[in-house]
């Protein structure tokens, strides 16, 4: 398996039972919550994005490939991959894996676009995001 970009964040996060659906096992949402805690947390770490901010992060696209069922219980391993900068872009992209097997249950990504969230316009992306994009 191949990610494209920079590996910028690790985290682990436990499955919860109420994460399951009626199939026995966790519903797709579940897999963007894991891939947006992630980022959320990523950001923060860079002290970028808080809620009070003038400027912060939105998505304006995001894709997963589910590759494996993923039941409870389980914790997994969300790392964090920064790629290529536009002028207000970051792409980034996302691998879930079990922390115990090293399976990997997903794949994701979300192109992050920075918002001045007084003028509801982008914004050019933060020198910290950029000095960890791929270009």
């Amino acid at each position: 398996m191949s990610v494209p970009g920079n590996l910028v964040s690790t985290l682990s996060m436990p499955l919860r039972w109420g994460d399951m659906d009626a199939y026995g096992h966790a519903n797709n949402t579940v897999y963007f919550r894991f891939f947006e805690e992630a980022r959320i947390t990523w950001l923060a770490s860079l002290e970028l994005g808080a809620e009070n901010d003038p400027d912060g992060p939105v998505i304006i696209k995001t894709s997963a490939t589910f590759l494996k069922e993923l039941s409870h219980p389980a914790t997994v391993e969300v790392k964090t991959y920064a790629d290529k900068a536009g002028n207000t872009s970051l792409d980034t992209y996302h691998t879930l894996t079990d922390v115990e097997t090293g399976e990997l249950y997903a794949e994701g990504y979300a192109k992050i676009v920075w918002f001045d969230r007084e003028k509801r316009t982008s914004m050019a992306l933060p020198d910290k995001l950029r000095a960890l994009a791929t270009s």
